[in-house]
């Protein structure tokens, strides 16, 4: 079944990040803002980003606020933060399932096509 999903792992800490808002955007001559989710505690959102009818051939923007993430869980960051929201903007086909999980802390981040 086509779907996009995600999780993000808190690097520094070794743990699922909960609480990180997570937005995805769909790219074409606008930006159109596609959804809005949390991360659980254990770092996924309770649903998918886009399912089989939502999912279609178009670039997307995943837009993850870790600075505030960070900030919650009491880390020390910079003042401003040096990561705040990281973007992320991936091409996506229809048909297609896709797993982007995002790997952070607050002075680096990862992310690969996961299964």
């Amino acid at each position: 079944m086509a779907k996009l999903t995600t999780h993000v792992l808190d690097t520094a800490s070794g743990k699922p990040a909960a609480g990180v808002t997570v937005r995805l955007y769909r790219c074409a001559t606008s930006r159109e803002l596609c959804a809005t989710h949390k991360t659980n505690a254990d770092g996924r959102t309770d649903g998918p980003l886009l399912d089989e009818r939502s999912l279609l051939t178009a670039c997307y923007e995943l837009e993850f606020d870790v600075a505030d993430y960070f900030a919650a869980a009491g880390a020390v960051l910079d003042d401003p933060p040096f990561l705040d929201t990281v973007v992320l903007r991936v091409a996506l086909k229809e048909g297609q399932n896709y797993h982007v999980p995002l790997l952070v802390s607050p002075w680096s981040y990862s992310t690969y096509r996961g299964s």
